[in-house]
């Protein structure tokens, strides 16, 4: 892998204090040389992989995200940390690797340093992998869907004080200017205070072909979009405005889900009532909470939401891959 600044690290080791994030990053060549070139570029987060779905279903997403990018003309960099390096693109075997890995942490803005030093493979969420393409100079990322305000976060259904279950995600958007492309909030959150939430933080929220922010398995969420886009081309140009004006700040750009592949709102707002409901009885909270959601919700919908999960990943891949390759044009 080509080294990106810096004399980097050794194995497991940590770099010299003060070499700051590009010491860390180990670039594969046909990512570096895309770059370099002003080919389009699309960064993936690892945690899909790792903690999203089982093996060989984790694999073969991965796979297929990275196809779908290609297909548009651009290159792939999903994210991960081993052994004390910060990976921008990953080998057909890093892939391998990382999929059939076990105990791999999740590592984000917070956890990063630690998530480094550690050694081993760790799986970049949201905020990790926006910084790691950031520092390499990539400007779109696609994801499944970002965290925000948790229902409860702020008064608990009893009217107690709430959990203050906040996601990083919203205050990574606000400070590191990378366009990430999702299919909206995941409806387990609060959306409507998760949109408020970015307004305040001056994040820009653009949804493409619809007037409603998109609620992850499904293709609305009951909450008005603040930046409607007719097209990818409006909010690719969107995109270009944003973050040629230099305010050091991302923007959300959210595709719906296909049409073929969405869950009915009102099916998984039930789905979403009874499992909230069963976890409170169980007292599951705090990081545990929001798996033990998704599965649930998978259980009560017969699948249909991991299907529309993977329908919705593949085509934000895609979705990001136009963007990219029209702001390199």
């Amino acid at each position: 892998m080509n080294e990106a600044g810096g004399t980097g690290w050794d194995a497991g080791r940590p770099a010299a204090a003060g070499k700051g994030i590009s010491s860390a990053l180990r670039i594969t060549p046909e990512v570096a040389e895309a770059i370099a070139r002003g080919r389009p570029v699309v960064a993936l987060e690892s945690t899909l992989i790792t903690h999203g779905f089982p093996y060989p279903e984790n694999l073969q997403i991965a796979r297929d995200s990275e196809a779908a990018i290609r297909a548009h003309g651009a290159v792939p960099a999903t994210v991960a940390v081993r052994d004390g390096r910060l990976l921008v693109g990953l080998s057909g075997d890093d892939l391998e690797a990382l999929a059939t890995s076990r105990g791999a942490a999740k590592v984000s803005r917070p956890t990063l340093a630690a998530g480094l030093r550690r050694g081993g493979w760790g799986a970049t969420t949201v905020s990790a992998t926006m910084i790691a393409a950031h520092a390499a100079g990539i400007r779109v990322f696609a994801t499944g869907g970002i965290g925000g305000v948790h229902r409860g976060a702020l008064v608990a259904a009893d009217g107690s004080r709430g959990s203050l279950d906040i996601s990083a995600d919203l205050d990574e958007l606000a400070r590191t200017p990378v366009a990430v492309v999702c299919a909206g909030p995941k409806l387990i959150l609060d959306v409507p205070l998760t949109v408020e939430a970015l307004e305040t933080r001056g994040v820009p929220v653009v949804t493409i072909g619809s007037e409603e922010v998109p609620g992850f398995w499904s293709r609305t969420s009951g909450v008005r979009s603040p930046i409607v886009a007719p097209d990818i081309a409006d909010a690719a140009g969107i995109v270009s405005a944003q973050l040629g004006l230099g305010l050091g700040s991302g923007l959300l750009v959210c595709a719906p889900v296909p049409e073929s592949d969405a869950v009915p709102r009102e099916v998984v707002e039930s789905a979403i009532g009874r499992a909230t409901a069963e976890a409170g009885e169980r007292g599951v909270r705090g990081a545990d909470l929001t798996p033990w959601l998704l599965a649930r919700i998978a259980d009560l919908t017969e699948g249909a939401s991991v299907r529309a999960n993977l329908a919705l990943i593949r085509n934000n891949a895609g979705t990001a891959a136009a963007i990219a390759a029209l702001l390199s044009d």
